[in-house]
């Protein structure tokens, strides 16, 4: 499969993608709807302020969110985009109990796209790479794996301005 950006901009795309206060936000807003102004902070509560700021900040930037007078912070069509595939990452996890059977939503999200970067990467150049050894699955699925990963490049070929993301300094 063939996409416009390189290796090294999947993998600061995916770094982006598994920040834990960006999947909070977007999956709140997809949800319940949008977050009414000066609510971000009685919305995710368990978010510090610099959390919230950087989360709403990145999504902003990238057209994720938006700013809607009168409704406040919602999603573009890419962030209703990547709330879908966050959802699909996180049935994957699920349904195999990764990383275990009982987690949180955006630490399944987080382990699926670790498995899918190294994948992924290689993918860019049209050579399959095996998972690493540390992360064995069955055969069944590996093949779901494919499926996702195969959502993943395509909302990233979607969505150049991730995929083209400066790094981001460590909070």
């Amino acid at each position: 499969m063939s996409t416009p950006f390189t290796p090294a901009e999947a993998r600061r795309a995916v770094d982006l993608l598994a920040s834990p206060s960006l999947i909070r936000l977007v999956t709140e807003i997809d949800d319940n709807g949008a977050i009414p102004p000066r609510r971000l902070a009685g919305t995710l509560p368990d978010l510090s302020t610099h959390q919230l700021r950087s989360a709403s900040d990145t999504a902003r930037a990238y057209g994720l969110v938006r700013v809607v007078p009168g409704a406040g912070l919602e999603l573009t069509d890419s962030g209703t985009e990547l709330a879908d595939l966050y959802d699909a990452l996180a049935r994957w996890a699920r349904r195999h109990s990764l990383p275990a059977a009982v987690c949180e939503f955006s630490s399944r999200i987080r382990h699926v796209l670790g498995l899918l970067t190294p994948s992924l990467t290689t993918a860019l150049t049209d050579r399959p790479a095996p998972l690493p050894d540390a992360h064995p699955i069955s055969a069944e699925a590996e093949a779901d794996l494919a499926r996702v990963r195969t959502l993943l490049i395509q909302w990233l070929a979607g969505n150049l301005q991730v995929a083209r993301a400066e790094p981001q300094r460590a909070a």
